[in-house]
């Protein structure tokens, strides 16, 4: 999750109303397509609310890792316990980003993000050096990298695991392809999407790879988790988790507000005017409303399901296989309608209908595991 943003974003600000939705709009190459040829139908309908889907459980996703990382911070100085319970954190969190929120554009965000980069890069350099340093230590953990539970739980827990794959590899090219669209959309959509695989690949597998190694199959959705050990005894210095923790805020909170963007562009185009300057006070009161709302409502949801890994498989099989792996194959064969007997034509449509019986089973799989760990933990549990 925390890998999403490790591009540059630079989009001039718009004042025409018609362009104010253009971040839902326009955010997955499959779209593009059917924007410039089938009109608006299925970017209303279909592709908008699916992009705008994924974009609000980024933020949600977000908000609870926040929440996660402050009790974390909370716990190296509270070594006796805590009676502050992981929604309170989440609500602090939260209340730090309804500030941010009020940022009035993506332009205005193109220095975050660079920021967010390096932040990555720090983090996962810290994280995979603190997993190698813990396993190469006299006090490693006992390894098994055996895979626990019944045959069924095994099914759904493989089908979750590449849900949420493809939300990790899916979902950072959202921003990649908005930065993008200017002329020549093929060469710069190209160059940043290599940048972005780049970076994804190395931050993800060097996290992933040390950390399975360490803790094998006791790893946590979030590998901070294991490195805090258990209430009284840390793993790793406490300076190093500090350190590592606030990397984690800085990023989370610049995802945070860069995954707004879209919600905001939909609410202001709404109720916004746009022949109005964006700082006057018709339009500045029902942005500070509604990105208000907007921030409180993610909120809410990350202190109510407190569930990272669910959270990520949910959206990843509802959102990104639909919009990475099936809609772009669809909107191949109706825009530019290749021969029916070519391998083109028939290896776009066997893509998509595997990827759509794999969105639907990702899905319920997903909610049934978010079902069973509501009734394990209940709502607003701590985690």
């Amino acid at each position: 999750m925390e890998t999403k943003l490790q591009n540059s974003i630079n989009i001039s600000e718009t004042t025409d109303k018609n362009q104010a939705l253009a971040p839902v709009k326009e955010l997955d190459a499959g779209a593009l397509f059917v924007l410039k040829s089938r009109g608006p139908g299925w970017d209303n309908y279909f592709v908008g609310p699916l992009q705008f889907s994924i974009c609000y459980g980024a933020v949600i996703s977000c908000t609870l890792l926040g929440g996660q990382s402050l009790k974390f911070i909370y716990l190296l100085y509270n070594t006796n316990g805590s009676s502050m319970q992981l929604y309170q954190f989440i609500i602090i969190f939260g209340s730090a980003m309804l500030f941010l929120a009020q940022i009035p554009s993506f332009h205005s965000l193109r220095h975050i993000n660079l920021i967010s980069l390096l932040l990555i890069i720090a983090y996962s350099v810290c994280v995979t050096a603190g997993a190698i340093h813990i396993g190469m230590s006299a006090n490693a953990p006992v390894r098994d990298y055996s895979i626990n539970g019944t045959r069924v739980n095994r099914v759904f827990g493989a089908i979750n695991g590449v849900s949420i794959i493809v939300t990790t590899y899916g979902c950072g090219i959202i921003p990649e392809i908005q930065a993008t669209i200017a002329p020549p959309v093929k060469g710069k959509m190209f160059r940043g999407l290599c940048v972005c695989y780049a970076v994804i690949v190395t931050t993800y597998f060097s996290v992933a790879i040390s950390g399975y190694w360490t803790f094998g199959n006791l790893a946590q959705a979030t590998i901070l988790s294991n490195f805090m050990g258990d209430e009284t005894t840390s793993l790793l210095p406490t300076w190093f988790l500090l350190m590592t923790n606030i990397f984690t805020l800085m990023q989370l909170s610049a995802i945070t507000v860069i995954y707004l963007q879209p919600t905001n562009e939909l609410f202001e185009k709404w109720f916004a005017n746009a022949k109005m300057d964006q700082f006057s006070i018709r339009n500045v009161i029902p942005r500070l409303i509604f990105r208000t709302l907007s921030v409180i409502v993610a909120t809410l949801f990350a202190a109510m399901l407190p569930f990272f890994g669910d959270i990520m498989a949910f959206f990843g099989a509802s959102g990104c296989i639909p919009l990475d792996l099936v809609m772009p194959m669809v909107f191949y064969n109706i825009t530019f309608k290749p021969s029916k007997r070519g391998l083109v034509f028939w290896g776009n449509t066997l893509i998509a209908v595997v990827s759509s019986g794999l969105a639907a089973v990702g899905t319920v799989s997903a909610v049934r595991q978010m079902v069973l760990d509501a009734k394990t933990y209940s709502l607003f549990a701590n985690m």
